[in-house]
């Protein structure tokens, strides 16, 4: 009778088992925060919405919002790193010029980008304190889903992403097939979600570093300096139809006092993360990263006083940490969203899920798992 129990409760634990490190698998040194994604990072929460419907619609959208007061009138510092071009990412040049974001964050799909930004313009507007603000710039993130989702049909509306902003919330953490990682694929298998952080000690300053990404690219898959993908024989270029393209993007939320210069020396280290899972940034993917400091010391307000800005700054001596910290919660949040990710049919095609069982005896095989 207690070999049955102790047998239920091993397959219990295997099918709540979802994220990486309910297998014994760690990425980096550095401690995780208490929940292990973005939304450790104090105030930020994630919503989603995520559409399924009939056969071919598999989309959806996903709000992060980096702070819970007005975020156009205290805007946050922030960078966006372009690590390879080809993508649809709103508002990157008035970040790149001014430094700062003044809106939630929204990730959905390529073609429902200007449906996105309608939806974050009239949110901001529609904020007390805002009744005369004639200029928006709304940061939409994209990758495209159209494998497994009729993205012609542009299913997602502005009522989705208003949905996904007023549902967000500091203890989601939802991974794998929802919002804007519903139809997405990643190293040939269903991508989607994924998110992580990384706590620094109070020695480097006790700061939380949070990552989300929503993960749709190719590749040769590491884990954990595994090369899984070549051990499963799923890689691109096998023969002359195979192909790499696809996209990721990559939200990294810090506590830390950190001004646009230094955010973007933080974002061009979340992209060394996805190159250690094996990404290699191909012709045909976007792959962006959207860093922002949400230290309320660091916000800028909408209104002028005296036109002098008086703000604390990391010394660049103290960014050594947070880089490893970026790499790490990226690393662990791409290979997240494919563990948490299920097999999907959908547009006449189907997306197996990461085959974790045969990943997870490979892993074994290299002594990343006890």
């Amino acid at each position: 009778m207690i070999r049955f129990l102790i047998i239920g409760i091993l397959l219990i634990q295997q099918i709540q088992a979802q994220r990486l490190r309910d297998y014994g698998v760690e990425i980096g040194v550095l401690p995780t925060g208490k929940n292990n994604a973005i939304t450790d990072v104090p105030e930020v929460t994630v919503g989603h919405v995520t559409l399924v419907e009939g056969e071919n619609i598999r989309t959806g959208v996903t709000a992060i919002i980096p702070h819970q007061r007005n975020i156009f009138q205290e805007k946050i510092p922030a960078a966006i790193y372009i690590h390879n071009g080809f993508g649809k990412v709103a508002g990157i040049s008035q970040v790149q010029e001014l430094g700062n974001i003044e809106t939630p964050i929204i990730l959905t799909n390529t073609l429902n980008v200007p449906a996105a930004m309608n939806a974050v313009i009239g949110y901001t507007l529609n904020l007390p304190g805002n009744e005369n603000v004639r200029s928006v710039n709304a940061i939409v993130g994209e990758t495209n889903d159209g494998s497994l989702n009729d993205i012609r049909g542009r299913h997602v509306k502005e009522a989705h992403v208003l949905d996904a902003i007023n549902k967000a919330s500091s203890s989601n953490i939802s991974e794998g097939n929802v919002g804007a990682g519903t139809g997405t694929r990643c190293f040939g298998y269903k991508g989607g979600i994924g998110t992580a952080s990384r706590l620094l000690p109070e020695s480097l300053g006790g700061f939380t570093v949070g990552v989300i990404v929503q993960t749709n690219f190719g590749g040769v898959l590491e884990i954990a300096g595994v090369p899984i993908g070549k051990l499963l024989n799923n890689y691109p270029f096998k023969s002359a139809l195979e192909k790499a393209d696809g996209s990721c993007m990559i939200v990294v939320l810090t506590d830390a006092p950190l001004d646009s210069r230094n955010l973007e020396r933080l974002a061009k280290r979340a992209s060394m993360g996805l190159a250690k899972t094996g990404g290699i940034a191909s012709n045909g993917s976007g792959d962006y990263v959207i860093a922002a400091s949400t230290n309320e010391a660091v916000r800028i307000p909408y209104e002028m006083s005296n036109g002098l800005l008086e703000t604390p700054g990391l010394h660049n001596d103290a960014m050594t940490p947070l880089f490893m910290a970026a790499i790490e919660a990226t690393e662990e949040a791409i290979l997240n969203s494919l563990f948490a990710a299920e097999t999907m049919t959908g547009n006449g095609r189907t997306v197996n899920a990461l085959p974790k069982e045969e990943v997870i005896e490979l892993l074994r095989q290299y002594s990343r798992i006890d």
